[in-house]
């Protein structure tokens, strides 16, 4: 009977093919579409679920009562520490990191790299894979080094790389070789190596290895330092309150631990929630898109289903006549809906493996195949199948069947009322919801609208910055400086720079400055970028007031500041104007800092939060440069 009701329903959709294209058609493109979109959406999800023990594993931030005086991402490098040693009944294991960027080289070929120096604990914690290597010694010797695959390939052209060397540098032009004791699968997105946007590490050393880059994470002065922790079975976040703030009032002074609350995020949340919870908004709206698209598509499908169930009424009657059951028609027409929306499912696959290639690479990830999903997963199609089977089929199958032999062979009009009161309702829902997608789209474009003509403060057209090598030593600044005029000089750069900082929101730390001759309680925090006297010319920033610490080619006074407009507000100053001149103290510091000017308001960091108030310090202070900035001719090539 079943094979009997197969062939008649082929028959019915090979009689009719243009009405069984378009019904499927529509219906495929609409499970595609939703199809990529959750899949894009289950992977985000799947960010640092995949690590070991990945319930238990959390990341120590920094909540300070002005975010300006310090990084949320990083605290201070004996926080986790102490709390494994003082508190080892709730956290079982730490990992910490100091990132900087280096160049390594292999043989003749040298590549600009970001370096990851942490704790051994690295691989042990996380359980990343080791593919090369012996991972119960990596990373205990100073000169040791693991490499993700994919660094791997790119220096040596395979993975089976332990045992061999790469050279590294450090701030001050010395190179040493370092041992790859072990090379690991490239990791799946995660908060350790791919802390954000701008830090994805496949270079990890040693904390051993600090000293070499002048650097140090085992102290209570310098908040800076990435800390993770593992908690014991049972261990919640919560149970870490009262010790982190034990920890802040014995270890820090007054001022800190007054201002600093350090929270344990678990890392299965802290991805979704960080950045005032972006990512999980993000998708929340994906996700309504991807349903909604979903939803206009089936109701397009049992619209269109309907409105051809009429025409079968003299089939029906036949059918009767002929002896044929009201339940063999409810079967056969249900039946027929099911291969409909089977074959548009189907369809719908093979397009999204299509599609999936193309799309990862505009969103900048790959998106997963059918065997990365849960096997429970399946569930989904199947219930979409049935449900939008019975749903195109109900109404030929128990309304139509329901009619006696005379009135289906006469098609009477009552039928058709019936028929075009339920068009009517399935037209009205796709009008209604059409014109909720066409407010939200005004909604949508008038903010990319304003996003893109916002004015940012600066003129980033033709804009190029380029890394520097950390030699920091008085030839390597000399070096820089000497580039940094030839450059200038040449036809098709209209003006260079050297800077710490670019506008990225990566600023090297903050400082807190007050009036010379006021109360340093009253102290305001502020943004710390270091740029020499090319900057804003080169980013086409305005002045509001004086000069961007001097004239182009002058000798830079000891002392010289320039604040933004934002600052020059705080403290006060009715105009730009008479900012200029003032002298300012940093907390801490017995020095007088002068304003040789004020720059107008521009946005540093991301545009969700406010112009942050900003003190430029020229890099001669410390002779430290991270970025040439050149401001390229129009039409240079």
């Amino acid at each position: 009977m079943l094979i009997n009701y197969i062939r008649i329903a082929q028959r019915n959709l090979l009689k009719h093919r243009f009405h069984s294209a378009l019904n499927i058609a529509g219906l495929t493109t609409g499970i595609a579409f939703a199809m990529l979109v959750l899949a894009y959406v289950w992977s985000e999800l799947q960010v640092n679920r995949g690590l070991k023990n990945a319930s238990r594993q959390h990341i120590l931030l920094s909540k300070w009562k002005d975010p300006n005086m310090g990084f949320e991402l990083a605290t201070f490098g004996n926080m986790a520490v102490a709390l494994k040693e003082e508190y080892p009944a709730l956290v079982e294991n730490y990992y910490r990191w100091d990132g900087v960027t280096g160049q390594v080289s292999i043989g003749d070929n040298a590549f600009r790299e970001g370096l990851q120096i942490g704790d051994s604990t690295l691989l042990k914690m996380y359980g990343f894979k080791v593919i090369s290597g012996d991972a119960s010694r990596a990373l205990l010797s100073p000169m040791s080094v693991v490499l993700t695959a994919s660094k791997a390939k790119k220096f040596f052209g395979e993975t089976d790389v332990a045992g061999r060397t790469i050279g590294i540098d450090n701030f001050a032009g010395k190179r040493l070789q370092f041992n790859i004791d072990a090379v690991i699968a490239d990791p799946a997105r995660n908060t350790v190596n791919n802390l954000d946007t701008r830090n994805d590490n496949g270079i990890f050393l040693p904390s051993a290895a600090l000293p070499y880059f002048g650097r140090d994470m085992n102290n209570w002065t310098s908040p800076f330092i990435v800390d993770l922790v593992e908690l014991r079975e049972g261990v919640t976040a919560a149970d870490l309150e009262k010790p982190l703030a034990a920890l802040l009032k014995k270890h820090t002074n007054a001022g800190v631990a007054a201002n600093l609350r350090v929270e344990a995020v678990p890392l299965t949340d802290y991805y979704l929630s960080s950045n005032n919870g972006l990512v999980k908004r993000m998708l929340y709206t994906l996700s309504g898109i991807a349903l909604f698209i979903l939803l206009m598509a089936i109701v397009n499908f049992v619209n269109l289903s309907v409105s051809r169930a009429s025409s079968r009424l003299k089939e029906i009657g036949v059918r009767k006549a002929l002896g044929g059951r009201r339940q063999q028609l409810i079967w056969q027409f249900l039946l027929e809906s099911g291969l409909l929306v089977t074959a548009s499912a189907i369809a719908a696959t093979g397009l999204y493996f299509a599609l999936k290639g193309p799309c990862g690479q505009l969103l900048g990830k790959t998106l997963p195949g059918l065997t990365d999903f849960p096997a429970w997963f399946a569930l989904f199609p199947l219930a979409l199948v049935v449900l939008t089977g019975l749903a195109a089929g109900l109404y030929p199958a128990f309304v139509l069947s329901s009619f006696r032999v005379t009135d289906a062979l006469k098609g009477k009009l009552k039928v058709s009322r019936e028929k075009v009161s339920l068009r009517k309702s399935l037209v009205g829902f796709q009008y209604i919801t059409a014109a909720v997608v066409l407010v939200a789209a005004f909604i949508i474009s008038r903010q990319v609208q304003l996003f893109f003509s916002n004015n940012l403060g600066y003129d980033k057209s033709y804009l190029v910055s380029l890394p520097l090598p950390r030699d920091w030593t008085p030839e390597g600044v000399s070096r820089m400086q000497n580039i940094r005029g030839q450059l200038a000089q040449l036809p098709e750069v209209q003006s260079a720079s050297l800077s710490f900082e670019i506008p990225d929101g990566n600023n090297s730390g903050n400082i807190s400055v007050y009036g010379a001759g006021r109360d340093s309680a009253n102290a305001i925090t502020t943004y710390q970028l270091y740029a020499d006297e090319f900057f804003a010319q080169t980013y086409g920033m305005p002045m509001a007031a004086g000069r961007f610490f001097v004239n182009p080619g002058q000798q830079v006074p000891p002392g010289t500041i320039v604040i933004n407009e934002t600052l020059a507000r705080l403290f006060g100053w009715q105009s730009a104007t008479d900012a200029i001149g003032q002298q300012l103290k940093p907390v801490g510091f017995n020095i007088a800092l002068t304003v040789s000017g004020v720059v107008k308001d521009f946005h540093f960091s991301s545009m969700q939060q406010a112009v942050q108030p900003i003190v430029f310090v020229h890099p001669s202070a410390t002779n430290i440069y991270r970025y040439m900035s050149l401001k390229l001719a129009p039409g240079a090539g």
